[in-house]
């Protein structure tokens, strides 16, 4: 028993408490089940902290919709030890009505959206693609691939992505082939997007298509994962991939269980944050989880940060030299001719005559 506990038996075992916060009664009953919980996370911090000297390690969240984020969430995410990010194109919750609007997105995921996360000390990348769930709009989708070609070589994009299938029509199969294809003639990782609905099937007839087509399945990573799905994509050959939803899709004890199970090997993390309810800091909780599960230093880094360099550093738009050797943060810095601070006090990492003002 520690001595926290001792105090507590000796204060309380036959008194209640008032709690601090409300004013209600605390039974010693409930006052040793705060004392555990506390100590629980304490265990958690202390174990995550064994990643690194530094208290935390680097950490690559590679899936995240950041242009839905705000600025908050890039301060908390550097200080949870995120490095990195890769913002996949998505939808933005209604349909796109014309392939204008996707020239705008693609060009503000390739340009301001960069600059943002950079002033805040997070390298960004991005996965250029058609979403599968505006792929049934067959004018509209053809109009979209006919301008991918511009974007994938650009500066910053790592992958094409993310792409799959979402309802598993045939409008939505013949929009998947074709954006294989571009990947081959671009050399690009693909990041798949595996349906809401029907997934075990839906992630089946993606794994077919891809070999179908002639897709290497080491250049490929397979999301939104669950226990259904992992052990065929595992035996398959893919990057397989899990989205840390809150309340749905797959949980933090659910992913430690999964790297007890399986190994860390070709095992990917990642918070897919968007517009809805979801937890930007889900990489360094799911690290956090790991180490209390007992999983080791080198099983965890290999989850949340070495397994997607290794994809996704592929074509060699992503690397390690970014962060270890990276630039001077200074939030004088214009782009376009705005800046991402409110009159705040721009942190400036050291005098850089050559920003843009």
């Amino acid at each position: 028993m520690s001595d926290i506990q001792h105090a507590i038996e000796e204060m309380f075992s036959e008194r209640s408490a008032a709690c601090p916060c409300c004013g209600a009664t605390l039974s010693p009953e409930m006052l040793r089940g705060l004392l555990k919980q506390a100590e629980s996370l304490q265990g958690e911090k202390q174990a995550f902290r064994r990643l690194a000297p530094d208290a935390g390690g680097m950490l690559i969240d590679p899936h995240a919709h950041m242009i839905a984020r705000t600025t908050d969430d890039y301060e908390a995410m550097a200080a949870s030890g995120v490095v990195a990010v890769i913002e996949p194109a998505f939808w933005l919750g209604q349909a796109r009505t014309n392939v204008g609007s996707f020239v705008d997105y693609f060009s503000t995921i390739t340009g301001f959206e960069r600059f943002r996360a950079a002033q805040f000390g997070i390298r960004h990348y991005c996965a250029i693609g058609l979403n599968p769930k505006e792929a049934n709009n067959r004018e509209l989708a053809d109009a979209v691939l006919d301008v991918l070609p511009r974007y994938l070589g650009k500066e910053g994009v790592v992958a094409l992505g993310e792409i799959g299938y979402d309802e598993q029509t045939e409008l939505e199969d013949r929009a998947f082939r074709a954006q294989i294809e571009l990947a081959q003639e671009f050399d690009l990782p693909i990041m798949i997007h595996t349906p809401h609905r029907d997934k075990k099937r839906g992630t089946r007839r993606t794994m077919d298509t891809l070999e179908a087509c002639g897709f290497d399945p080491a250049r490929c990573v397979i999301d939104h994962n669950n226990e259904e799905t992992a052990q065929e994509v595992l035996d398959r050959g893919y990057w397989c991939a899990f989205t840390i939803y809150p309340s749905t899709k797959m949980g933090n004890d659910r992913l430690a269980a999964i790297v007890e199970r399986y190994g860390p090997e070709r095992i990917i993390v990642d918070s897919a944050c968007d517009w809805g309810v979801s937890d930007p800091l889900a990489v360094a909780k799911s690290a956090r989880i790991m180490a209390a599960h007992g999983l080791g230093e080198a099983a965890i880094r290999q989850v949340v940060y070495h397994n997607a360099l290794a994809v996704y550093g592929l074509n060699g738009e992503m690397s390690e030299t970014h962060w270890l050797e990276p630039d001077p943060v200074d939030q004088r810095t214009l782009y376009g001719g705005n800046s991402v601070l409110r009159g705040q006090t721009p942190r400036v990492d050291q005098d850089n005559p050559d920003r843009i003002v």
